[in-house]
């Protein structure tokens, strides 16, 4: 569950600091008090896309910061995958956004990407906006809907190996099936590839060869007088010692007294020792100054195999690696043509099976649907009753079609609200208040079966009043028995079932607007909920009215059937 939000410089919001409780937590306010911008900070910690905009005028960052506690297992799961883990059982979440459009996210004080925080935020919050509404309006998304009741992810998954597994068949023997005439010509041109690279008889790191010995016939004459004079100073000349001899005279000044001073006789072996090192390497520069006779034939070689091998990576390259591999693969692909023949019978054959493999699970997916949208019309109807909606029809219309990514159906949610109506699609009949009572059943027979433990209800009481309203308010504090529920409102009705009723309030501070949001307690909770009956006329009548309410809410909220 969301114990604890807080947020600093978002938009008209200075500070704001909420405590949630476990149960139903209501939002009311005035309209353009600041309800939205708690839904966007809500949004932002859950790795939401933000804009810059949101950012208090005259401040360089807004923060928003969440505390989670009683964290589902599949969150845990996912959190240790990015090396992350629950401390102390809870969760910190916190998100920045910079006036100059940058965003930092951290969980539990780490640096994350936005992607793990938004993955996070999935596995924690589930919120419905008004917006949400729209995807019952279309029919592409009903199949979802079912799928995400029925829990057919497994059975989904299974179908759609083996679906992937006969589109990629079809691409390649639809490669296999091209015109002769386009056949031939691409034979020709991998011929071509073949004998180009081939013809050069390039070997393996030849090119990074090829390049130290060329800058080293490039550098003879320098290299050759560095390594002469460098010998000269080890070896010597005609005129001066060199430092062989040198170290030679230095140990027969002190090895005819090492019998006196013992540590001398040390010092004489080491002597001895780095003359024979210095000889070595003398010799070993002379042997190198031997090889640096530059040959012209050489050297017209290697700056010649050097641009064929510009060339060739510049046409197939960038590197010799690509080269390579253009080679492996357009051997390969020339195989596949030249047998294209046996390839494509075989290919077919093996289509036709999967054909069937693919057809029989769609069936068994079908099948799986069906039984799932039996219970699904039985659990939603009976929500749909208690939400005042008690002539209902729901029918999900499964029609079978061609094979897709989703099976074989094609599914569409009707409904008739009336005795004697036919059912017919959502998007000719629901009105706006039908729509947000038939997506608030959807989401409790759905929450039922998943782990998320907060919902948060953005104004799903668009387009109802009186006893539907009522009826809102009976099924968000029955929901709020087993998840958490955040829910914004401008009805009475559902605001006294708030376990926790928070005001969001705004303000005219010196020369800015500022938004506050605090929770209400006693009488401040029966002037609020007054003011949402009469505006701001509050009359002794209205605030009987409004504690008459919230007792009723505390002492009578009906279950479903």
């Amino acid at each position: 569950m969301l114990s604890q939000l807080y947020i600093e410089n978002l938009a008209v919001i200075e500070k704001a600091n909420i405590d949630f409780t476990a149960d139903l937590n209501v939002f009311t306010g005035e309209t353009g008090a600041g309800k939205s911008i708690l839904i966007n900070g809500i949004n932002a910690i859950l790795g939401q896309r933000m804009t810059k905009d949101i950012v208090r005028t005259g401040t360089d960052k807004a923060v928003i910061s969440a505390v989670f506690t009683d964290v589902p297992n599949e969150c845990g799961e996912l959190l240790s995958q990015s090396g992350l883990s629950i401390e102390d059982g809870q969760l910190f979440l916190e998100r920045e956004i910079r006036s100059d459009g940058g965003s930092v996210a951290r969980i539990n004080n780490r640096p994350v990407n936005v992607s793990l925080l938004r993955q996070v935020g999935e596995a924690l919050v589930n919120i419905h906006g008004q917006h949400d509404n729209q995807i019952l309006l279309s029919a592409d998304r009903h199949i979802d809907i079912l799928d995400s009741y029925a829990e057919a992810e497994k059975i989904i998954s299974d179908y759609q190996v083996s679906f992937h597994e006969l589109q990629k068949l079809a691409k390649q023997i639809n490669a296999l099936k091209t015109d002769a005439g386009n056949k031939q010509f691409r034979i020709s041109q991998l011929y071509d590839i073949i004998n180009e690279i081939e013809g050069l008889n390039i070997k393996e790191n030849e090119g990074e060869q090829i390049k130290a010995e060329l800058n080293v016939s490039k550098n003879a004459v320098a290299l050759s007088e560095a390594i002469f004079a460098a010998n000269s100073v080890l070896s010597g000349s005609d005129d001066t010692n060199g430092v062989v001899e040198n170290v030679s005279n230095a140990n027969s000044y002190i090895e005819n007294y090492s019998d006196i001073m013992p540590e001398l006789a040390a010092l004489s072996e080491r002597l001895d020792s780095a003359k024979i090192e210095i000889q070595d390497i003398s010799q070993e520069l002379d042997s190198i100054l031997g090889k640096l006779n530059v040959d012209p034939k050489r050297f017209d070689w290697l700056n010649q195999r050097s641009e064929e091998l510009r060339k060739i990576c510049k046409k197939y390259g960038p590197t010799l690696d690509k080269v390579f591999d253009m080679l492996e693969s357009s051997k390969q692909e020339l195989k596949m043509l030249e047998n294209s023949e046996q390839d494509l019978s075989e290919l077919e054959k093996k289509k036709t099976e999967l054909l069937t493999e693919v057809s029989r699970k769609a069936i068994e997916l079908s099948k799986f649907r069906k039984n799932a949208a039996e219970r699904f019309v039985k659990q939603v109807t009976g929500e749909l009753e208690f939400l005042n909606m008690q002539n209902v029809t729901l029918v999900v219309d499964i029609k079978q079609g061609k094979l897709t990514l989703k099976g074989m159906d094609n599914i569409e949610f009707l409904i008739s609200a009336n005795v004697g109506e036919e059912p017919r699609p959502l998007a000719k009949i629901a009105s706006g208040g039908e729509l947000s009572r038939i997506m608030l059943a959807l989401k409790n027979v759905i929450a039922e079966k998943d782990s998320i433990g907060t919902l948060i209800f953005d104004e799903i009481d668009t387009g109802v009043s009186g006893r539907a309203a009522q009826k809102i308010g009976y099924k968000l504090k029955q929901i709020a028995n087993y998840r958490q529920v955040l829910c914004v409102t401008h009805l009475a009705q559902i605001a006294v079932m708030a376990d926790s009723h928070i005001l969001i309030e705004k303000n005219v501070v010196g020369d800015r607007t500022v938004t506050s949001v605090r929770k209400l307690e006693n009488d401040e909770r029966k002037h609020e909920i007054a003011r949402i009956m009469g505006g701001d006329s509050i009359t002794p009548l209205l605030l009987e009215n409004a504690q008459q309410l919230i007792d009723e809410a505390k002492t009578h909220v009906p279950c479903t059937n």
